[in-house]
């Protein structure tokens, strides 16, 4: 398997230098153990952060219409990630990096916001999340196409079973018939994992909030359209849930949480820190009742303890 796909062999692993141009260029680094841990840190990060993504949403929904919600998210943070690109003075990207640039904003920023929101005008966010949790498997997919990467059959094994576990979830608490909103969920699965798998690549060659800001800039001529379209037809409410969720979708998920989770892909690997995504779900059932009061599946328990054993054994699984 390549090494620019998993820190588990014992080979160099890229990590980002600033070079005098003022990019980010590939760095050698030969400790394995304390670069693995860290980058599983901020993978895990990125996915706590991702797991409050759903409620954050409902609550938006609240006084918000659903193109509202996913133009104004992206505009906020655009304002707070460009800001940033502007004090540190970030130089523009090279041209050949501008492609997957706009792979990363067409998925992760546009398209996965807007099929996710419009899904959850009809289903549940507890339900949503677990259709979601086939993320790491679609991720672990893109990857090995985009990346030439080989990982172990244990670990195929292993994200196929949690797969499973994640569909047998959704499929026993839809009674076996997806709506419309399981269309729009499975459709962000596929645009969403490009995204990721091109922002995982591209951090290897520039700190992750570098891929973070520029996606959202490229992005920002639709947004700020889409923005403007949106508030003038569709019914505004301003509540403390509506205005609480907003904010935290543009400054937690879309800035904070993608700047950690590009960067943990960089350091331990695409196909590895995607598994780490199975977890995704449960969290966001544990925020669906602690949040918004949703009534928690009585198969959650056992679901939550199959995905997490399924993680521990990609983690462990050598390409």
């Amino acid at each position: 398997m390549r090494d620019n796909d998993s820190a588990t062999t014992q080979v160099a692993i890229a990590v980002s230098a600033p070079t005098a141009a003022g990019h980010s260029a590939p760095k050698a680094a030969t400790t394995r153990g304390p670069l693995v841990s860290r980058g599983a840190l901020l993978a895990a990060l990125g996915v706590a952060s991702f797991s409050l993504t759903f409620p954050g949403t409902a609550w938006a929904l609240e006084g918000m219409g659903p193109w509202t919600v996913v133009m104004l998210r992206s505009v906020l943070a655009t304002v707070l990630i460009g800001g940033a690109l502007a004090v540190f003075r970030v130089r523009v990207p090279e041209r050949r990096h501008w492609a997957g640039i706009a792979i990363v904003a067409g998925g992760a920023f546009l398209g996965f916001p807007i099929l996710t929101t419009l899904a959850l005008q009809t289903s549940t966010t507890s339900h949503a999340a677990v259709v979601v949790g086939l993320l790491p498997l679609t991720t672990a997919a893109f990857s090995a196409v985009r990346t030439g990467a080989r990982p172990s059959r244990t670990f195929w094994v292993a994200s196929l079973i949690g797969a499973a576990v994640v569909i047998g979830f959704a499929v026993q608490q839809s009674g076996g018939a997806p709506g419309r909103g399981d269309l729009f969920l499975f459709a962000a699965l596929l645009v969403c994992a490009a995204g990721y798998t091109e922002g995982g690549r591209l951090a290897r060659y520039m700190p992750g909030w570098h891929v973070v800001g520029w996606a959202l800039v490229l992005a920002l001529p639709v947004t700020v359209t889409g923005a403007a379209i949106a508030l003038s037809t569709e019914p505004l409410h301003l509540t403390a849930h509506a205005v609480g969720g907003l904010l935290w979708l543009a400054a937690g998920s879309n800035f904070l949480g993608m700047v950690v989770w590009y960067r943990g892909m960089a350091m331990i690997g695409i196909s590895k820190a995607s598994q780490l995504q199975l977890a995704q779900p449960l969290l966001t059932l544990l925020w669906s009742v602690l949040l918004l009061g949703e009534r928690l599946p009585p198969a959650a328990p056992a679901a939550a303890l199959a995905v997490l054993a399924c993680i521990a054994v990609t983690q462990r699984a050598r390409g």
